[in-house]
């Protein structure tokens, strides 16, 4: 793997019984990139993310992460990577400095309290640090998940759909927080089904479609990929969502920002 290069799958694939999720996906990340993992319901982006974070088994192809094989070196693996789910794993009963605090302990790291507060003050919680995390909004609490994830300083960090069910506040809020990241030069590999999320924070976005990645771009080479805009008074550009759904064959009538239901897992 280059050493420009933090993500590698190849020919990766995965079956339930009869259900075939990831029929061959193939795709790199860059260093210090933020790479956008772009698909509905059911096609296959949480399986790829539990695949490279160590928490499932491919049934073929092969996959390396932060230059260590998923498969062959799992610990070398789960040492370089932090993994943020789809809901945020904090108590609620503890402030959020002591969320902090305990997870740096967990992790063997010396002066845990001065680590708690360089993330608090990073990640704009200072204020809110002796707070219980019951009382923090839906914002306040990804961020917070975000920042415990970084404890350690991970170069590779896996967001499963960060923002799903936050209000618009909210998630900008997260948004800023991945630019942060990026600006940072952590590795961000994104999955999310909002097309707004990825056209906001992709270096590269993949549509993963019926277990297959069919295309792979920046937004500029992804927009190539339709007929050229007419022109009338102006011309109109085309958007992500254009090329999604040209791309997928589904109709722009399901939604502005959302996409399609498919079959869930």
């Amino acid at each position: 793997m280059s050493t420009a290069t933090a993500i590698r799958v190849t020919d990766l694939r995965k079956s339930y019984r009869k259900l075939h999720v990831l029929k061959g996906v193939d795709f790199e990340v860059e260093r210090g990139s933020v790479f956008a993992l772009l698909g509905s319901n059911g096609a296959g982006k949480t399986t790829v993310i539990k695949i490279l974070a160590t928490l499932l088994k491919a049934d073929a192809g092969s996959a390396d992460v932060a230059g260590f094989d998923v498969a062959r070196q799992a610990s070398e693996v789960r040492e370089s990577i932090s993994l943020t789910g789809q809901f945020a794993a904090i108590d609620d009963i503890l402030t959020g400095r002591e969320n902090l605090i305990l997870v740096a302990r967990l992790r063997h790291l010396r002066d845990p309290r001065a680590i708690a507060e360089g993330l608090l003050e990073r990640f704009a919680l200072t204020e809110a640090g002796d707070r219980k995390v019951s009382t923090y909004s839906g914002g306040m609490r990804r961020r917070l998940d975000i920042a415990m994830s970084l404890i350690g300083e991970p170069p590779v960090v896996f967001l499963d759909e960060p923002t799903t069910g936050l209000d618009p506040e909210a998630r900008l809020e997260v948004w800023a927080t991945v630019k942060k990241l990026a600006s940072a030069g952590t590795t961000v590999l994104l999955t999310t089904q909002y097309l707004e999320e990825a056209e906001q924070l992709a270096d590269r976005i993949a549509i993963l479609h019926e277990g297959r990645i069919i295309v792979n771009g920046t937004l500029a080479e992804l927009k190539k990929l339709l007929p050229p805009a007419k022109v009338e008074y102006v011309e109109k550009q085309p958007t992500l969502e254009d090329v999604f759904f040209a791309v997928t064959g589904t109709s722009h009538d399901l939604g502005k920002h959302d996409l399609p239901e498919g079959d869930r897992k």
